[in-house]
């Protein structure tokens, strides 16, 4: 592997499609800087960019300006070698149905040109737990299979970063979850991930570093914790011994309460979770359990689109 700290860096990248008589700007002086060895996602609406920054750096669309580099190589001075780098896992399940996993995976690792001896088709399988169809028909394989087949596809060529693009998209939970648990694995072989998702939880489960998209522009870019702590919001439910009459200490955290469950909220940068049990002693208010909770990235994506 050659020296570099970057997987992906873009810079001030546009690009306008035509649209009948119309102009359509898919990506307005977008930039991402995606670290090595990590995973980054790439969040944002349908028809945010996404898959279009992502076949800017598979080669399919060409950028009208701006700089992209692969592995530190330049995509416009040399596009061979930076596609060598990258696999490219697609949205839609474009598998020819008369080939076989086994088959495909040969074709596909022919096409990059890898010798026969140095193709890891059965290796590839038996990770993906394909082992037991490698002959079949992909026509026959569920959904999830394919899923899995296409990421396969993408790793013949062992390729330093890969890219997802809406991994999980139209599978059901169980394949979400095994597609996790390999992305997981491909990370920590030391590979770079970039995966666009619209599945905030997908994102809250596997990234380390999110960029937010909209309307082809960037919105925010940062490490998960670090949009994390853009909600400050925290609520807190005490289980009382019984009902009781509300404090009017209690009244700027906007409490309710249901069922003796008292429910009240907090900005944890101005407060803290031991002020509001201080009153509830100070009022002789008893509770037998406490739970807390506090915004997740669905509340940052709604935060910062709502705010541009």
């Amino acid at each position: 592997m050659s020296d570099y700290k970057y997987s992906i860096q873009a810079k001030n990248v546009n690009k306008t499609f035509l649209k009948r008589t119309q102009e359509v700007k898919a990506l307005i002086d977008f930039s991402i800087t995606i670290k090595r060895g990590t995973i980054h996602g790439l969040l944002g609406p349908n028809g945010a960019g996404k898959s279009t920054f992502i076949n800017v750096l598979g080669g399919l669309v060409k950028k009208n300006s701006g700089n992209v580099s692969i592995c530190g190589i330049n995509i416009d001075k040399n596009i061979k070698l930076s596609k060598f780098k990258i696999g490219i896992v697609p949205q839609e399940l474009n598998i020819d149905p008369f080939f076989s996993p086994a088959e495909l995976l040969e074709l596909q690792a022919g096409l990059y040109g890898v010798p026969k001896r140095k193709r890891k088709t059965e290796e590839i399988l038996e990770n993906l737990k394909l082992t037991e169809q490698r002959n079949a028909y992909a026509r026959t394989l569920s959904g999830g299979m394919r899923r899995r087949l296409l990421i396969g596809k993408a790793l013949v060529h062992n390729p330093e970063i890969i890219i997802l693009d809406e991994p999980t998209a139209g599978v059901d939970i169980d394949i979400r979850t095994s597609v996790w648990d390999y992305i997981k694995r491909i990370s920590k072989q030391g590979k770079t991930v970039c995966l666009t998702t619209h599945y905030l939880e997908e994102a809250e489960n596997l990234c380390d570093n999110i960029t937010i998209i909209n309307h082809g522009r960037k919105i925010i870019e940062g490490s998960k914790n670090e949009l994390l702590s853009i909600i400050s919001t925290k609520t807190v439910s005490f289980v009382l011994d019984k009902n009781i009459i509300i404090p009017n200490q209690l009244n700027e955290y906007k409490p309710i309460l249901t069922n003796n469950i008292l429910k009240l909220s907090y900005d944890k940068n101005k407060t803290n979770i031991k002020k509001i049990i201080d009153i509830l002693t100070d009022n002789k208010i008893n509770f037998k359990e406490i739970n807390t909770s506090e915004g997740d990235l669905e509340d940052v994506f709604i935060k910062v689109i709502k705010n541009k």
